[in-house]
């Protein structure tokens, strides 16, 4: 009897599902929006770039399904927390497209996955220790909350860390770049080299600027754009030096090697302030732990032949 009952209810479950999917296939659930009003009377037009062609959209069960819950909740959690220009901004410096509602979502899918595992966390001590149900709830709440600080805590990272690689880059990629002026190319010239030669966060960075310049921008406007996105303040100095290179006509290969020579010092400036922190927090083992362990040793054979002896 139970085996039926499981199999009546796993098939009432896909049933359930299959209905629910019948249900959002209806027409009235499938009204055609702009896009797909206008382009069938746009088919002899030119296909666009792919440089200006964003994300391709992501459909799915799972995306029919939960989008409009995950939506839903992640403008809760904008309300909440809001701070939007500064999400825009690191997901800009991360390297993402400055996607807020998704960026919410994601922080809704984080909250609801720390909350499930300190629910699991919680039932599993109130079956074994019989806590308390509020105890369940509590660490429900704290899971959820965790996940989406995590997931804004994680952004930051990745941010810091996108930036910190692109600061490790900067002083190669000046380097090449005052070598191509030097050999007789102009600034989008170079850019182009140096951009086709090299891999890594700046010269995907560099990639954009020229695409952006390629697609009607000025590069001033797009050298600005990627100064903007950074925000670190070395590579503000290297677009404010190519920009008025390029409109003033000032030597621009003396410049690149100036600033990567900056870079480099700023970078051993970053390396010593680093071990003079590592040294002092290496000296909190060595005093609350090795010394006395090490007086310890020194003292305990006096006290046990002073015992020994009474």
């Amino acid at each position: 009897m139970s085996t039926l009952a499981r199999s009546g209810a796993v098939l009432g479950l896909l049933a359930g599902l299959g209905l629910l999917l019948v249900w959002l296939g209806l027409p009235r659930h499938r009204r055609a929006g702009l896009s797909d009003r206008v382009l069938p009377y746009l088919t002899d037009t030119p296909r666009p770039s792919n440089l200006l062609a964003g994300d391709p959209p992501r459909s799915g069960v799972f995306a029919t399904l939960f989008a409009p819950v995950l939506g839903e909740l992640g403008r809760h959690v904008e309300r909440v927390m809001g701070g939007a220009a500064s999400v825009r901004q690191r997901l800009l410096r991360a390297g993402l497209q400055p996607d807020l509602d998704r960026f919410r979502a994601q922080q809704v899918i984080w909250g609801i996955t720390g909350g499930a595992g300190m629910l699991a966390l919680g039932t599993l001590a109130a079956v074994t220790r019989g806590s308390s149900p509020v105890l369940v709830l509590l660490l429900t709440g704290i899971g959820v909350i965790s996940g989406v600080a995590g997931a804004d805590w994680f952004l930051s990272h990745r941010a810091t860390k996108r930036e910190q690689r692109m600061l490790a880059e900067f002083p190669t990629v000046a380097e090449l770049l005052a070598l191509a002026v030097g050999a007789g190319e102009g600034a989008v010239g170079a850019l182009e080299r140096v951009c086709r030669l090299s891999h890594g966060a700046l010269s995907d960075e560099l990639r954009r600027c020229l695409a952006d310049a390629r697609a009607g921008a000025s590069l001033p406007v797009a050298l600005h754009g990627l100064a903007d996105r950074t925000g670190l303040m070395s590579l503000t100095r290297f677009v404010d030096g190519i920009v008025i290179a390029v409109e003033r006509g000032t030597p621009l290969a003396d410049v690149l090697r100036a600033q990567a020579q900056d870079v480099r010092e700023e970078g051993r400036r970053l390396v010593m302030e680093a071990g003079g922190k590592k040294e002092i927090a290496m000296m909190v083992p060595v005093v609350f732990l090795v010394l006395p362990v090490t007086v310890l040793f020194a003292v305990y054979p006096g006290f046990s032949f002073l015992n020994f002896t009474m």
